[in-house]
């Protein structure tokens, strides 16, 4: 097992609740976003290739700024990101004026501040505000094949470059700021869920919920959730894996068992 069976119930849980709050933010924001946000225009069927060389690219600013240890610069993009992503989901509870207040104390809190229990919180929240941006611009086949790309790059970069590995353990290292899911516990022990690892499941399960209905998007949820466990449950400890590829095939055995129900 690779962590504690209550660290590993309480990651899945913080998974299956940002998924949940996900497709809620998803449903309210299909058509429209809040504070006139227009989603990129692209074709449904090609929306895969501009969002995975965006990835390569961001990437690889991530370790450039890691060799020159800009943690200004890094903090700053986090910092943004969080008060954008975080006031668009807010805004599918409360009005747009107070979300957008809400979010940005809560990202002073996360990146300046540093508070365990601000991030955690706001994470359940981050990836919904970020799915209901891309959702509507896959189709089912693009998102398929966004996530058998990303895959691919996980696995490669983790098992080869190991590339993957440095930038997690810099940013929960080096300037205390990680994107995803972050328990620390006995021993300088630790249980990481990256934010990819979220998301990416994430805008696949919306679009199954844009496609089909609520029913079919839960059940990807509950198999996502279900790989998700596995992993967890038969991995190594201290030992780094590849989420993706785990979680890209509980999404598509979700939802094939969904097109059978």
């Amino acid at each position: 097992m690779k962590h504690e069976l209550r660290i590993t119930l309480l990651l899945l849980s913080l998974f299956v609740i940002a998924n949940l709050i996900g497709l809620y933010v998803i449903g309210k924001f299909i058509t429209e976003l809040p504070y006139d946000i227009e989603r990129p225009e692209v074709n449904k069927d090609v929306s895969y290739l501009p969002i995975f060389v965006s990835i390569l690219v961001v990437t690889i600013i991530f370790l450039v700024l890691i060799k020159f240890r800009a943690k200004f610069l890094w903090r700053l993009w986090f910092f943004l990101s969080i008060l954008f992503t975080l006031s668009v989901a807010f805004s599918a509870f409360i009005n747009q004026s107070v979300a957008f207040f809400i979010a940005l104390v809560l990202a002073f809190f996360k990146v300046i501040y540093r508070n365990l229990y601000v991030h955690n919180f706001t994470e359940l929240f981050i990836y919904g505000g970020l799915a209901a941006i891309f959702v509507p611009i896959f189709s089912l086949f693009s998102i398929s094949l966004l996530l058998i790309l990303i895959s691919i790059y996980d696995f490669i970069a983790v098992f080869k470059t190991k590339h993957m590995i440095k930038l997690a353990k810099y940013q929960a290292e080096e300037i205390k700021i990680f994107a995803g899911f972050y328990i620390p516990y006995a021993k300088k022990k630790q249980a990481i869920l990256g934010g990819g690892d979220v998301g990416f499941p994430l805008i696949f399960t919306g679009v199954v919920l844009n496609n089909y209905n609520l029913i079919s998007a839960l059940i990807v949820v509950l198999f996502v959730s279900l790989a998700l466990l596995s992993l967890m449950l038969f991995g190594k400890e201290k030992k780094f894996y590849p989420a993706m590829p785990f979680l890209t095939a509980g999404c598509f055995l979700g939802y094939l068992i969904s097109l059978l129900i």
